[in-house]
């Protein structure tokens, strides 16, 4: 239970953002704990996705895997996929959809891997199995279907690299 709080500073001056992350930190103790004793904490569980989810409108699965530091901004209309890994210090914003792709047969694509302190803008949306490199920025409004490398700045649809992470060094 030590990490339930890993968030907090991350989103200080946003008490959204907080509650959202402790609720979060904490379906994923309570999932993580051995059967039977993560049954006891079912409707715990149950609480954190309709509240989360239903009333808060942030569909942020307690299984994704999320690292330290996750900043949300303006939380409302957020869908990350179960399956997404997030790095360390990452921030999302409002209306920010991250995940798989449904294919013309109806299988689905692997979901993105973020690298650590990652900057996804409002409306952006980073789907399919790309993996996108620490600290790069996602441009507001942004369709992300390729990888983008560590540092860079994209924006536009699709995404087009606006500066590499080479030119900020």
């Amino acid at each position: 239970m030590s990490g339930v709080f890993c968030d907090w500073a991350a989103n200080a001056g946003n008490p959204k953002g907080r509650l959202v992350m402790v609720l979060f930190r904490l379906a994923q103790w309570a999932r993580g704990l051995p059967s039977p004793w993560w049954l006891l904490l079912a409707p715990y569980l149950a609480f954190y996705r309709v509240f989360v989810e239903w009333v808060l409108g942030i569909e942020l699965r307690f299984k994704t895997r999320v690292g330290p530091g996750l900043r949300l901004y303006h939380g409302q209309g957020l869908v990350v996929h179960e399956g997404t890994i997030l790095g360390r210090d990452c921030a999302l914003r409002q209306s920010t959809t991250i995940g798989n792709k449904t294919r013309a047969d109806g299988s689905s694509t692997g979901c993105p891997v973020i690298g650590d302190g990652v900057d996804i803008g409002a409306n952006a949306v980073v789907i399919g199995p790309v993996r996108i490199g620490a600290g790069a920025v996602i441009g507001a409004g942004s369709v992300v279907v390729k990888d983008v490398p560590a540092g860079a700045v994209v924006a536009g649809n699709p995404a087009r690299i606006l500066r590499s992470g080479e030119e900020g060094r």
